[in-house]
């Protein structure tokens, strides 16, 4: 007992002062380490809520499967009516352009009366053609006439007398015969003589290039003291009454959907100007080289419409119902295009699609879908088909925006 007694005395005594008086305190440097972290994981709790209430949706659970899935946006599109226009390049041309070339025998052209954008009317004389030697020859002709006139009145006179004396004895019924054919000779003659005057006058008159019809001079191709005749080909070109057209080249596919009398809009390379018309004739044929048909377009005479200049033409091909998606959604690859919808497991699946006309609002979905589908929107083309995803709804921005609207109301 004494012998422990003593030891335990002497194990206190050789404790230092500092350190048992060091014993009430030594708690006080752990404690402040466990605030500091318990508040440092508090701001981590705050900042990762704070965040998904920001992204608007909540903290998927560490247990989910989808929690590394990649989120997406997806639209439901349905389906609106769409105003169909095809807008195809074409030709400005004269939908009745008339050659006027040299009619008669030609000659030496004198003067030129008229040219190129100039108005004429049906027979205005264009040009005139040196016609002195034909004048003479008419002169000539009117001639001749005034000499068979006078045969004629002759051969009349003779056979008035011979038909005097004829009851006297004097002359024979042979004699009146003779005399009688004498005379109608005579005035056949006449006849004759002033058909070929009138044949001559025609001609020279055709030395006068005149216009077939009213209209709008669109080429001059002659010029005074040229030399013309009935190989020259056409020294003008007139519009028939002014009427322009547009030769506007559609595919096959395109010519099936138009018909004769629908409107079209037509814009002229160069200019911002719209012109309204509508198709007048649709092409019985397809170029067996290029797939494509022609749709001529009926357009009033306008300055700024010049024969041969280029111009595109917004046909209109009716109203369809279709699903109208922005560029953003729609794919394509060697396969065709395509779209990715999300599945009720929330999976991306590739559906193949067939795209129509393109709008201002995107592209009209025509084939594959029915417009009740969750359609990503944007990133389809870092899916893979059959992927997990994350949707979530999205609505269509700017113009896109509105049309959902409207379809929703549809």
């Amino acid at each position: 007992m004494n012998y422990e007694t003593t030891i335990t005395a002497e194990a206190a005594d050789s404790v230092p002062a500092e350190t048992a008086a060091g014993d009430g305190t030594r708690s006080s440097p752990v404690l402040r380490w466990l605030l500091i972290g318990g508040g440092g994981l508090l701001a981590l709790l705050l900042a990762i809520a704070a965040y998904f209430a920001l992204a608007g949706g909540e903290p998927v659970p560490a247990g989910d499967d989808q929690s590394q899935a990649p989120v997406v946006s997806v639209v439901v599109p349905g389906r609106t009516t769409i105003e169909g226009t095809l807008e195809v390049p074409g030709t400005i041309a004269a939908r009745r352009p008339m050659p006027v070339g040299v009619a008669g025998e030609g000659g030496q052209v004198l003067s030129v009366r008229v040219d190129a954008g100039d108005w004429v009317r049906q027979g205005e004389v264009m040009a005139v053609i040196d016609r002195s030697v034909q004048s003479q020859q008419a002169e000539a002709q009117a001639a001749q006439i005034e000499v068979a006139r006078a045969d004629a009145r002759l051969a009349e006179a003779n056979l008035e007398r011979a038909l005097q004396l004829v009851e006297r004895g004097f002359v024979s019924k042979a004699d009146i015969d003779r005399l009688r054919a004498t005379r109608d000779s005579a005035v056949a003659r006449v006849r004759v003589a002033e058909a070929q005057l009138d044949e001559l006058q025609a001609r020279n008159a055709r030395l006068n290039i005149v216009s077939p019809a009213s209209g709008y001079v669109l080429e001059r191709n002659v010029e005074p003291g040229q030399t013309v005749g009935a190989g020259s080909g056409a020294l003008f070109t007139v519009a028939s009454g002014g009427e322009m057209e547009v030769l506007a080249q559609v595919s096959e596919d395109q010519l099936a959907r138009l018909s004769v009398g629908i409107p079209a809009t037509v814009v002229p390379s160069g200019s911002e100007k719209e012109f309204s018309g509508q198709v007048w004739q649709l092409s019985p044929v397809i170029d067996p080289q290029s797939r494509q048909g022609t749709a001529r377009i009926a357009l009033p005479f306008a300055p700024e419409l010049r024969p041969g200049g280029f111009a595109t033409a917004l046909i209109n091909s009716g109203s369809v119902t279709a699903t109208v998606l922005p560029e953003s959604a729609v794919l394509a690859d060697d396969d065709g295009a395509f779209v990715y919808v999300v599945d009720k497991e929330n999976k991306a699946q590739r559906v193949g699609v067939r795209t129509g006309m393109v709008t201002a609002d995107g592209i009209a979905i025509i084939e594959g879908l029915s417009g009740e589908e969750e359609i990503v929107l944007k990133a389809g083309g870092f899916l893979n088909p059959g992927e997990t995803v994350n949707p979530r709804r999205a609505a269509l921005e700017g113009q896109g925006a509105a049309q959902v609207a409207g379809r929703s109301r549809d």
